[in-house]
């Protein structure tokens, strides 16, 4: 990723999802509706949300949200389908991603403070890499299966999905996100500093 550091790329949302659901998986709709807080109606969204095992903070601390949204590529996921030898490919859906973008080299290194300019005026901001979790893992073994027939399993999937999960973030600016928008990624540079 170094090499796009401070650069524009510009890429496509493929499409969009959003829910409530026990399972973590979300819902494709043709739009979704970006607040300060997050997507309106989605399960992560709120400023605030508690901290669980792995977070610096004692899990149950209520802390700042910076999981209002998540987003992955075409790209990383048919690399996931392909390294985890399934036969149907991985969707977004199913990951519980917020959006599918196509496009984008390399997405889930987005660096943070990286922003994503949609045409409404919306604007996404990266909070950082989104790790795979073993109870995402536990629902994609149950939905999928190997070329081989060998059963998939959930250090697989641990193992197998590393670096390319995607990201997470929050809402910098609202707006309308819809499937088939351009979107413009503003990578990140850390400012130079000099010394007087």
């Amino acid at each position: 990723m170094k090499k796009f550091i401070g650069k524009t790329m510009a890429g496509k949302v493929v499409s969009v999802h959003m829910g409530n659901n026990e399972d973590l998986s979300k819902d494709t709709r043709g739009s979704l509706t970006a607040e300060i807080g997050g997507f309106a109606g989605d399960k992560h969204q709120g400023l605030t949300r508690k901290a669980w095992k792995g977070d610096w903070e004692s899990a149950g601390t209520v802390r700042r949200n910076e999981r209002q949204w998540s987003g992955v590529s075409v790209e990383e996921l048919a690399h996931i389908t392909e390294r985890l030898t399934l036969t149907e490919p991985l969707s977004p859906d199913t990951l519980g991603a917020n959006l599918c973008v196509e496009g984008i080299p390399e997405f889930s290194l987005l660096p943070k403070g990286t922003k994503l300019l949609f045409p409404s005026g919306a604007v996404l901001l990266v909070e950082g890499y989104n790790p795979p979790c073993a109870e995402m893992g536990a629902q994609i073994v149950a939905k999928h299966v190997t070329r081989s027939g060998e059963p998939l399993t959930t250090t697989a999937w641990l193992r197998l999905a590393v670096g390319r999960r995607g990201v997470v973030g929050i809402v910098d600016v609202p707006g309308v996100i819809k499937a088939g928008d351009e979107v413009e990624v503003r990578v990140y540079e850390e400012p130079a500093i000099r010394l007087l």
